[in-house]
């Protein structure tokens, strides 16, 4: 790798040597931007150590632009950053770090860069390139991280048990590289893993989300989840989907094991979309099946209710693990409850009321729906497969037929409660909402089109049943 060449072709490594070559200082491009130069991946982050103080070579780069460029300045964590249109750069000056047992927070000092480097996550992540002009380009591995880059291993520079219990996000940070980059854990790194997972516990939800929902966006997150999993990492902050894992046989019946099937439906579902919370109903589809589990002598395990009882367990999960609670929360717990009704719909015989009301339920998400249930079809028989796509390209045509005839996707009641109101005299009451729900329900039954004037027609009878007079 021609370090130098690369960084001569831009203006900030240039720059960030002269200032620092003028102020006496060692200064040095480092972690995750060497390690993506070297991966030939796309970064944006650059990370500058200096063997001094970063805040004062960020002042001094920042003052060396001609425009405006934002400095932004932390001074209790030592570190300053500045932004050049697209890129995030941040300058530290090189530091040891210490840790209590009760918390993931360092005690820092100022050291030397191999000191700062010893302090790394990861080996990959511990290498450094000079920008100085005397040694500029010249590449600073003291653990053999490009070597571990070969060879697609994760593994921290020093002991891993002192690495992980010092700062236990570590241990999630070693499964999401693993999962982005697709390396293996190397060995001692791995049982280390496993020895501290409970130091997990010191570590906010907030943080482990960050990890999780990185995980969650790899090309195939599976990968991570059976990490997590088998470090009982997962055990920590997602005991729900642990319980999926199992198989429990009476006699010659059994059930599939959930947990490995919901990963497949992940992994399925991956390449259809980027969308997170999409994601998050896939992985939560199944969730409740641990609690609706029971085993009949004629039919076998059954699972009656799990996408009811599912939905009801959401708002609790994103609660716990701080993830949002607001309209993103909502979509998964429709998605996890509606998540069995296209099944229902791949007989002949389905009337086009049972595709309306499940238009009407799904709304703006019903491809969303789609496209979590064609991931939900994780059967090894091929042919069974192609058979159930094959059905679900059925439904899919029905679906579109319908709402072209009735429109029910958004469904807006054609008569508003403040016309039936204005037309009876009626204050707001239970009758009024009784006559706007009846209306709906004669739509989506197909007892009436879904426009004005049959509303209203139907509507007057309604009211006539009900005693009530409209005003002149």
């Amino acid at each position: 790798m021609n370090f130098k060449a690369h960084l001569e072709s831009l203006d900030i490594f240039t720059r960030v040597g002269k200032i620092a070559d003028e102020l006496g200082l060692e200064a040095y491009v480092v972690g995750g931007y060497v390690r993506d130069l070297i991966l030939n991946r796309p970064c944006k982050d650059i990370d500058f150590v200096c063997v001094g103080s970063g805040i004062n070579l960020a002042q001094k780069v920042a003052d060396s632009y001609q425009e405006h460029v934002p400095l932004s300045v932390f001074k209790n964590f030592g570190t300053a950053n500045i932004r050049l249109e697209d890129w995030e750069v941040e300058f530290v000056g090189a530091r040891r770090e210490s840790y209590r047992h009760d918390s993931r927070k360092p005690i820092v000092e100022d050291g030397t860069l191999q000191e700062d480097l010893e302090r790394r996550d990861f080996t990959i992540n511990a290498m450094a390139v000079s920008v100085n002009a005397h040694n500029f380009g010249e590449l600073i591995d003291p653990f053999n991280g490009i070597s571990d880059i070969k060879s697609k291993t994760i593994k921290t520079p020093t002991d891993p048990i002192i690495t992980f219990s010092d700062d236990p996000l570590r241990m999630m940070r070693a499964i999401r590289f693993a999962a982005q980059l697709h390396f293996d854990i190397e060995p001692d790194t791995f049982m280390a893993i496993v020895h501290d997972a409970h130091r997990l516990q010191i570590v906010s939800a907030e943080r482990i989300m960050d990890e999780l929902t990185k995980i969650i966006m790899t090309p195939k997150p599976s990968y991570g989840f059976k990490l997590l999993f088998v470090s009982k990492l997962l055990h920590q902050f997602f005991p729900e989907m642990v319980e999926l894992q199992g198989v429990d046989s009476v006699g010659d019946k059994s059930h599939k094991d959930n947990f490995y099937h919901t990963l497949q439906v992940l992994d399925n579902i991956t390449p259809n979309t980027d969308n997170l919370w999409l994601r998050w109903a896939a992985i939560l589809h199944d969730i409740g099946k641990p609690a609706t589990k029971r085993f009949h002598p004629k039919a076998g395990w059954t699972f009656h209710g799990h996408e009811d009882k599912g939905a009801r367990m959401v708002p609790g999960i994103f609660r716990r693990m701080k993830l949002p609670m607001d309209e993103r929360m909502k979509y998964v717990q429709k998605l996890v409850r509606l998540h069995l009704r296209p099944i229902a719909l791949v007989s002949d015989k389905v009337t086009d009321s049972a595709v309306r009301r499940l238009l009407f339920d799904a709304g703006d998400d019903v491809n969303d729906l789609m496209t979590l249930c064609r991931a939900d079809i994780t059967s090894k028989n091929n042919n069974k497969v192609q058979r159930f796509l094959a059905n679900f390209d059925k439904v899919e045509a029905k679906l579109i037929e319908v709402e072209e005839k009735d429109q029910v996707r958004n469904f807006q009641p054609p008569v508003s409660g403040e016309e039936i109101m204005e037309i009876f005299n009626l204050q707001p009451s239970k009758v009024v909402g009784e006559l706007k729900e009846e209306i709906k329900e004669a739509i989506l039954n197909g007892q009436i089109q879904n426009n004005k004037a049959e509303a209203l027609d139907l509507l007057y009878k309604l009211a006539e049943r009900k005693g009530l007079k409209k005003l002149l």
